[in-house]
């Protein structure tokens, strides 16, 4: 549990780093542009990349072996370059050079996101992952909540401060990981996978029970990231709140999320991973749909606090229960797989609702969100697990998995 609690600063830097692009960068880009549909297309540029790299890096974490181990040299060379670039942002000087340093702080953010994220399920036992999962999106939701509510301060005063603040957490968060995690150590089982070191493959991967699972996990994300990207643009010109407001009130689902976070592990730990998405999908269908009501600031608020509840249940159990469907070799593929449906998702959503908030206004954000909620649950009632996201009861026991793991 120690080790899940350190490696949490690497989605600790990622969470704040995407928390204050997502928040401030649209400020940016309405500078230059006056469409919302081309604003969000330019929030989904870094996606392009991100949906070629990060499975490719995915996979290829699985077949790489050097001294600091099969992850890690993909965050020592990730991470830098994403601080570096991350603290250029607001130091634009038109169109084309905050665009430049949107894609490679981005850029540099795929080299490491997956292989970070793949440390996790390296280091603990398949039973306790929805629990290690609560952990470390707790950390990321602390930094998505300094980002929002830290960050709006020090945006009012001066609009770079936010960004050199991370990225100057990136380069400690770094340091962390360096001292404290050993793959080669810490990891269940030090194997890379056999195939040829040049292969990039997910040939035996999509069973039905997965392809079910990733086009839920599509959808769900089709409609968390067009929020996301859009929202500080809806609080200002539809509910006429400041660009400091707009931003600070996404702190409020960013809180719940993360309180809600370890208790959510522990409920797909218990009770199935399965049946906790389902109810947390169900829940945030309800609540886009009551947004689309709201004219003033405080139901808002308490909306984004039941909605940060919901997806907290969603979010911490869908990584696990991806990964629980294959083998333990194939983790790295499999978490290149996750995020390739969330990157086609995320290129997706913000320009489609951008385009309808164009069309009609923008209420459309909240039921084209509500409506990506309602599809992702019902392809998730088809996903048959055949036991995998069973309770914590019916589970092995650590001492069995560890071994299962070590013979593979």
């Amino acid at each position: 549990m120690k080790k899940t609690w350190l490696l949490g600063f690497g989605f600790f830097s990622i969470s704040i780093t995407w928390a204050l692009y997502n928040g401030f960068v649209p400020f940016f880009l309405d500078r230059f542009i006056t469409s919302t549909a081309l604003i969000g297309f330019m929030m989904t540029i870094d996606n392009y990349f991100a949906l070629f790299l990060q499975p490719w890096i995915g996979s290829r974490s699985d077949r790489t072996h050097t001294r600091f181990g099969k992850r890690m040299p993909y965050l020592l060379i990730g991470m830098p370059l994403a601080a570096l670039f991350v603290a250029l942002i607001p130091w634009y000087t038109s169109l084309i050079t905050l665009v430049l340093f949107m894609v490679l702080m981005n850029l540099s953010m795929s080299l490491y996101r997956s292989p970070t994220v793949a440390l996790m399920p390296d280091i603990t036992p398949e039973p306790q992952r929805t629990k290690a999962n609560g952990i470390i999106n707790f950390m990321g939701g602390v930094g998505s909540i300094l980002a929002f509510a830290g960050g709006s301060f020090l945006y009012k005063s001066h609009p770079a401060l936010p960004f050199l603040t991370a990225a100057v957490l990136t380069v400690i968060c770094l340091l962390i990981l360096m001292r404290s995690i050993r793959e080669k150590r810490d990891a269940l089982s030090y194997n890379t996978a056999t195939v040829g070191k040049s292969a990039f493959s997910f040939k035996g991967e999509w069973t039905r029970p997965t392809i079910f699972l990733l086009a839920a996990v599509f959808f769900w994300f089709f409609s968390y990231q067009g929020v996301e990207a859009l929202f500080s643009l809806y609080g200002k010109h539809h509910l006429g709140l400041k660009e400091s407001d707009a931003t600070f009130s996404l702190a409020f689902f960013s809180l719940m999320f993360v309180l809600a976070a370890i208790p959510a592990g522990w409920l797909g730990h218990r009770f199935g991973k399965k049946k906790i998405i389902v109810i947390g999908v169900s829940g945030i269908i309800v609540v886009f749909a009551a947004i689309t009501l709201v004219e003033t600031l405080l139901p808002l608020r308490l909306l984004l606090v039941a909605g940060g509840i919901c997806w907290a249940l969603i979010n911490i159990n869908s990584y696990p229960f991806v990964i629980g469907l294959g083998k333990e070799q194939s983790i790295g593929t499999r978490t290149g797989m996750y995020y390739l449906v969330s990157s086609l998702a995320a290129i997706a959503s913000p320009p489609l609702m951008g385009y309808l908030v164009d069309l009609f206004d923008y209420s459309a954000l909240f039921y084209t969100a509500s409506a990506g909620m309602l599809i992702a649950l019902l392809l998730l009632l088809g996903v048959k697990d055949k036991g995998l996201s069973r309770p914590s009861g019916l589970e092995p026991s650590i001492t069995d998995a560890g071994a299962a793991s070590s013979g593979q």
